[in-house]
């Protein structure tokens, strides 16, 4: 396998046991691809980034804050949302919610408290799903969630059918591992992970590893240009196929940061997604090298929406709809929901918090307007 080493490079040793066993690995098997990296990285059973139970990720003073986590308003104004799209559906005597990668269950709680308050026929439909692989994660989902024990249940998409419902998640695609191509001389390579003489990570630059990667830039129409680096998110299909296939008949609600094919592999080299969209967080601050202290940072990269759009249609889910999450929002009801709430709120301080987690999610230079909302629907 012809391989050429790339330049960027840990700048700092770490010692956490997971970049000793990768150290390790990539000893043992010769360099690993991006994908098995970043897979391990955030995802090792025991050492990964959202596995592990030694660190805090959410917060104002840790990683980073998701927008069910900055406001109920996120959660309550789906509820409005998924209550509407019951009832124009004929009202059937079931509704599951599926969310998948649902974090501490700020969202559900949020959203099966809006729906016991306001819509209290559509809460006596509901079962509601938690998808989270995380142990951290679902044991304090379960406490939050206790209010509300009866109607919750967690299982994996695996292991569940679903008549009529809702598959949920928020910034959950963003996260897959992803594949790190190149065009180098013409020739579409593969971005691999080695280790250094002196035992730091590496880029090295090798044949692709599997040729669904070559098939998903020609189904995109998209001839990367010389010395373009690009994400592929491989991973989301084999997610959709699940959801598809486990869902009879409702729709798939996708919340996260993304672009069309034509945004995201721009053509000209002096548009910064020329050269990728692969970026780590850690304390709200982006780290320059993805490679160092992994299982210390948030690994992320921007999403396909037209790959995701063209993919649900192949399996039978329409679109009904991608919007920027702030009109989305707004149109779904959030202003009406922050009037209910304000109503309900005593104290100044507390009105104020109400009102500013609404600013933020409706105002166009905020955080929610580089958010975007797909919803499918399954016939």
């Amino acid at each position: 396998m012809a391989q050429t080493v790339c330049s960027a490079r840990m700048t700092t040793a770490s010692t956490s046991e997971l970049t000793e066993l990768l150290r390790e690995r990539i000893k043992q098997e010769g360099p690993i691809t991006f994908h098995e990296w970043m897979r391990a990285a955030l995802y090792d059973p025991l050492h990964g980034y959202y596995f592990r139970a030694d660190r805090a990720k959410w917060g104002r003073a840790e990683d980073y804050r998701t927008s069910p986590e900055r406001s109920s308003l996120f959660g309550a104004t789906f509820a409005r949302y998924i209550a509407g799209l019951y009832e124009e559906s004929g009202s059937p005597p079931s509704l599951t919610i599926l969310e998948a990668g649902a974090g501490d269950g700020s969202f559900a709680h949020a959203l099966l408290e809006t729906l016991q308050l306001s819509f209290p026929r559509v809460f006596a439909a509901t079962r509601y799903v938690i998808d989270e692989r995380s142990p951290q994660s679902q044991s304090a989902a379960r406490k939050r969630l206790l209010p509300f024990a009866e109607r919750i249940a967690f299982e994996s998409i695996d292991d569940i059918e679903i008549d009529f419902g809702i598959v949920f998640s928020n910034e959950l695609f963003d996260a897959f591992p992803i594949h790190r191509v190149k065009m180098e001389a013409g020739r579409l390579r593969e971005f691999y992970v080695e280790v250094s003489a002196d035992g730091e990570f590496q880029w090295t630059l090798a044949e692709l590893s599997k040729q669904s990667i070559a098939v998903y830039f020609a189904g995109c129409g998209v001839q990367p240009g010389e010395g373009q680096v690009a994400e592929v998110n491989l991973d989301i299909e084999d997610w959709l196929k699940k959801a598809a296939s486990k869902l009879q008949s409702g729709f798939v609600i996708t919340v996260d940061y993304g672009a069309e094919t034509a945004e995201l592999y721009p053509a000209s080299p002096d548009d910064s997604r020329y050269q990728g969209t692969l970026r780590s967080f850690q304390r709200h601050q982006i780290i320059d090298n993805v490679l160092s202290n992994p299982g210390e940072q948030d690994l992320t990269s921007t999403v396909n929406w037209s790959f995701v759009k063209a993919v649900g249609e192949k399996l039978g889910l329409d679109v009904v709809e991608l919007t920027r999450q702030d009109k989305f929002l707004l149109a779904a009801g959030l202003l009406e929901q922050l009037e209910l709430e304000s109503k309900q709120t005593e104290g100044a301080t507390d009105k104020l918090r109400l009102s500013n987690a609404a600013l933020e999610m409706i105002m166009p230079t905020r955080m929610s307007a580089h958010f975007q909302v797909l919803v499918q629907k399954k016939i």
